[in-house]
């Protein structure tokens, strides 16, 4: 008899608490193995995919594409053993599915993907059983009770008995959360999803109808709508979600102040033209700007700390983690190079490098996007010659980047056309004063305009 293991959403880690859907990597009734991604989901720092610590035959998926589920939420149920009872002939095709469904004690116990037992992933497939032999019902199961304990569900029970319970068509948890929250019975609602499937919308619309015949009978006509309710509405949630949030911290919790200066970038240019023309792999202008950063740094380490107001200290950090504003089509994200301090400029270029293309693929970890000590933005490539960015907390400053230009210049006594960069630095003002900001600002902008001057700190 074939046991229902019901599989959580796990933690997975960096301290966040929720995941969206963002695509389903098998169906109910496929054949998954021990360890095989089962969901895609979009955390406010990566897209992660999700192995399944079961092999066996999925019977139920808990959420559709696109909704947003909390740490610890049903994710799927695997019938652990229904391979092997429904009868040779159907799983004779694949060995390795006979192997990861062989016991109903096999699992890995792993959640994260890179972790495992090294077993390889099975096949999508979907079950066709022999005439013979007893089908696998499609179930969705009834969710624990709201006063059960939190724990890992495990429901060691014949999947005849469960198709046998009559639960209600609803998927989603936050569905059945929505609903009980605003005391609604879903045995009452008509679902518009597929087989009557009760959705969000199935819901919400329900609320609404009990909100308009509880609320009284207006003794005028009602005023218009507000523009706002009138607008198109989306959700802050994801990276988007992330980033309003650790903004909005930002601004409320650092007095930022900002100073700028423009550099002639006429000797950095031809610097990086010859380093590129020698051979060997290529060094990024941004990979320049981040060596001259870390040097910088190492000179105003004050800059490269943290504030804890709770023990009233500034915390200043011996690595320098250097991220760098990356814009991608989810958003802004800030990809972090580990110990940029120890890097050169070409191992810079080659990380940054590697950084972006994973930020724009979307395959960035949460391991890549946190941790960060400073911060290089470089908004020139948006075509702007200044900003005043917002600090990327719990970092102490930001170095912004400007277009690099041609523009009139006093050049040796002379006028010239030169290129000409726009600097930024916004700065907590709580780990130093303007003197501190100033000299660190001032250093960088006389590396851009002499590069010689960096050869000191190599």
């Amino acid at each position: 008899m074939a046991q229902v293991l019901e599989f959580k959403l796990p933690d997975l880690g960096e301290g966040l608490t929720e995941a969206e859907i963002v695509r389903w990597l098998v169906a109910v009734g496929d054949v998954v193995a021990i360890d095989q991604p089962v969901v895609e989901v979009e955390t406010a720092k990566a897209m992660v995919e999700v192995p399944c610590p079961y092999g066996g035959v999925v019977t139920a998926r808990f959420g559709e594409e696109g909704t947003e589920l909390p740490v610890g939420a049903p994710l799927l149920t695997v019938a652990v053993g229904a391979v092997d009872s429904l009868g040779s002939a159907a799983v004779a095709e694949s060995s390795a599915v006979t192997e990861a469904s062989a016991g109903a004690s096999e699992s890995s116990g792993n959640v994260l993907v890179g972790y495992g037992t090294g077993a390889p992933a099975a096949r999508r497939r979907r079950i066709r059983p022999a005439a013979s032999a007893p089908a696998v019902p499609v179930v969705t199961p009834a969710p624990a009770p709201a006063a059960e304990p939190e724990r890992r569900v495990v429901r060691a029970v014949a999947v005849e008995d469960v198709a046998q319970s009559g639960p209600v068509p609803v998927i989603s948890p936050l569905v059945r959360r929505l609903a009980r929250e605003h005391g609604l019975d879903l045995r009452q609602l008509t679902g518009s999803g597929p087989d009557g499937l009760i959705l969000r919308a199935d819901v919400e619309h329900a609320m609404r109808a009990a909100e308009t015949k509880a609320a009284p009978e207006p003794a005028s006509a009602a005023a218009p709508a507000s523009a706002a309710a009138r607008g198109e509405r989306i959700p802050l949630r994801g990276v988007r979600g992330a980033v309003a949030d650790k903004l909005s911290r930002s601004r409320r919790e650092i007095p930022d102040a900002t100073c700028w200066v423009d550099a002639d970038a006429t000797e950095l240019m031809a610097a990086r033209a010859s380093m590129n023309a020698a051979g060997g792999p290529k060094i990024s202008l941004l990979a320049l700007l981040a060596r001259i950063c870390t040097a910088a740094l190492a000179r105003h380490p004050e800059l490269n700390s943290t504030v804890d107001m709770d023990a009233r200290e500034i915390v200043r950090l011996a690595e320098v983690h250097l991220g760098f504003a990356a814009q991608t089509e989810r958003g802004l994200v800030v990809p972090v190079v580990r110990d940029a301090h120890l890097r050169s400029a070409e191992s810079l270029s080659a990380e940054v490098g590697r950084l972006t293309e994973a930020a724009r693929q979307g395959t960035l970890t949460p391991a890549d996007l946190t941790g960060g000590t400073f911060t290089l933005n470089n908004y020139g490539v948006f075509g702007v010659d200044g900003s005043t960015p917002i600090i990327n907390h719990p970092e102490a400053a930001m170095l912004g980047v400007g277009r690099i230009v041609p523009k009139p210049w006093v050049h040796e006594g002379e006028l010239a056309v030169r290129k000409v960069v726009q600097l930024s630095l916004t700065f907590d003002h709580r780990v130093c004063d303007g003197g501190t900001a100033g000299g660190f600002l001032r250093y960088v902008a006389d590396c851009v305009e002499h590069p010689s001057v960096l050869l000191r700190s190599l």
